[in-house]
């Protein structure tokens, strides 16, 4: 049977893009007869009855918008049985079928969640972390990528006028995607990422040194957030080098501001694709960029599936940081 009705919300962290799924999914339904439902803050708003009837004027300049207009907020409470069997009697009342969630890999998990409970659902990957295993992009990641490098380059012209250390820190939660390629980006002395092991004297102070014994004057020192120890490694550093070293955290500057083309373009083809989906009879699949391509595939299957190594993009760094 055709679906009539779906909702969309988007859950967690916000990205830059979520607005053009948003529009996407929703235009998307309306081309195909679909009515949508917008639901406020993810999970909390599906709960609390939070739905709002969407047409193609709802999602007028959206596109070029920072964050989400659903809004979005993490919920305890949708771990717990009571409250998404709340969540299915709301979606009951208004008669959706089908529910395409926009999120990072909580959403992903709550969308399983709530599909064991019987829900159709469809999962869009929006996480600047860039770290849902089963797509080789994620929504916003190329945004918070420009915003953080643009900061980096700035960061980088002061430290050459004094010449010192700047350590900087990035967001990512437990991924390292932005430090690393930030990090080639930029032109990093070293990089640090939690995938992966390091030892304090041979992967940053050697590299430091090695530069300054070249003549270098100044050093860039790149650590994503989840390495959680940037504070101290920016006083141990000056404290071994007895070089002045300043320490910035980047932050949640990184999630905001008018999303770059490409996460403009890959949200609206993520959100065709998923009503596309929906309308091919398919449920409980994740949309996913594999290659050019924009594919589908089980989401249980999709959670399974494991990161990448980081080894060649980190020796690649070591090279070009000489």
């Amino acid at each position: 049977m055709k679906i009539k009705t779906i909702g969309v919300l988007t859950s967690g962290g916000d990205a830059p893009g979520m607005n053009a799924a948003i529009r996407a999914v929703v235009r998307t339904g309306i081309e195909d007869g679909i009515t949508t439902y917008g639901i406020s803050r993810g999970y909390e708003g599906l709960i609390n009855g939070e739905f709002e009837k969407l047409n193609a004027r709802s999602v007028s300049g959206i596109l070029q918008r920072g964050g989400t207009v659903l809004k979005t907020a993490r919920s305890d409470r949708f771990k717990e049985k009571e409250f998404r069997d709340r969540a299915m009697k709301m979606c009951s009342v208004f008669g959706i079928e089908a529910l395409v969630v926009i999120g990072g890999d909580g959403s992903f998990r709550g969308a399983l969640d709530f599909l064991r409970e019987g829900m159709k659902c469809m999962v869009i990957p929006a996480t600047i972390d860039n770290d849902i295993p089963c797509s080789e992009y994620c929504i916003g990641y190329d945004t918070a990528l420009n915003t953080a490098l643009s900061a980096i380059d700035k960061l980088r012209d002061t430290a050459y006028s004094h010449e010192r250390v700047t350590v900087i820190e990035v967001m990512g939660r437990r991924a390292g995607y932005i430090a690393i390629n930030d990090g080639i980006a930029g032109g990093a002395d070293a990089i640090v990422i939690p995938e992966m092991e390091y030892n304090f004297k041979k992967d940053i102070i050697k590299p430091i040194m090695e530069g300054r014994n070249r003549g270098k004057r100044d050093h860039c020192i790149v650590i994503a957030e989840g390495v959680g120890d940037t504070v101290n490694i920016a006083k141990e550093i000056e404290s071994t080098t007895g070089i002045r070293t300043v320490c910035t955290i980047l932050g949640y500057i990184q999630r905001g501001g008018s999303p770059m083309a490409r996460d403009r373009v890959v949200a609206s083809k993520m959100g065709f694709k998923a009503v596309e989906v929906l309308n091919e009879g398919r449920f409980n699949r994740a949309i996913c960029q594999r290659g050019n391509q924009i594919v589908d595939i089980d989401i249980e299957e999709a959670l399974k599936m494991e990161k990448a190594s980081f080894e060649y993009d980190m020796n690649l760094a070591r090279v070009l940081a000489m």
